[in-house]
């Protein structure tokens, strides 16, 4: 195994295995109902893993990058997608968890039988909200923003991958006009070799005939 080979296999079982995690962390808040701070504890891990599994990728792309495998190119920006895909979940879920929680807050509030305990509950619930909701909101805010740079990273793997392509296309067009060079230079030289023999027929001919003609004088003249 060599060197690439074995880097791409440690890095992309970390990557699998984070994404299981992360996928498990979002199950999890999708089945959250409260309280709010399971909530937090629970969108500070999947923060966790989201940010490991970027740094992952990230050293992923580099070292493919390197050795410019296109294969692994295509790997790397899948590996982006479904981080991208993730996200996305993860966003969904904690809305889906956060509007669960308030739900059951105003249901909590609605079943008390005290009025005092209502409106201490009430204000005690609304100042929760709003603290959770300015958390998700900035929570939101930062994943959208991970997003974007996740999609702006895959477009650039993307175009890297096209110029690899565009110079081994080039490469292959150059060897089939080296390859037609070669061809019509072997049908040149195979095509002055018989010329060549020709000639070394007419002028053996030639000598011959000459000699021929010499012998005929000289038998005249003698004889």
């Amino acid at each position: 195994m060599n060197s690439l080979q074995f880097l791409v296999k440690g890095v992309r079982q970390e990557i699998t295995e984070n994404h299981l995690q992360l996928k498990a962390i979002i199950q999890d808040i999708n089945a959250c109902t409260g309280p709010l701070s399971e909530l937090q504890n629970l969108n500070s891990a999947g923060r966790c893993k989201i940010s490991i599994l970027r740094k992952l990728i990230d050293k992923f792309g580099d070292t493919v990058k390197e050795h410019r495998d296109q294969e692994l190119l295509k790997e790397v920006i899948l590996e982006r997608e479904q981080l991208a895909s993730s996200m996305d979940a993860f966003k969904k879920a904690n809305l889906k968890s956060m509007l669960a929680i308030e739900k059951i807050s105003k249901e909590d509030l609605l079943n008390h039988s005290k009025e005092k305990d209502l409106k201490q509950r009430l204000k005690r619930d609304k100042e929760s909200m709003v603290k959770m909701s300015s958390n998700v909101t900035d929570q939101l805010l930062g994943i959208s923003k991970q997003l974007a740079d996740t999609t702006k990273q895959s477009a650039q793997t993307l175009e890297t991958l096209a110029i690899s392509s565009q110079a081994v296309f080039g490469t292959q067009e150059e060897l089939k006009n080296t390859s037609g060079i070669i061809g019509q230079s072997g049908k040149l030289l195979k095509k002055y070799g018989r010329r060549e023999l020709t000639d070394k027929i007419l002028t053996s001919f030639a000598f011959a005939f000459f000699i021929g003609c010499v012998v005929y004088i000289v038998q005249k003249r003698l004889f």
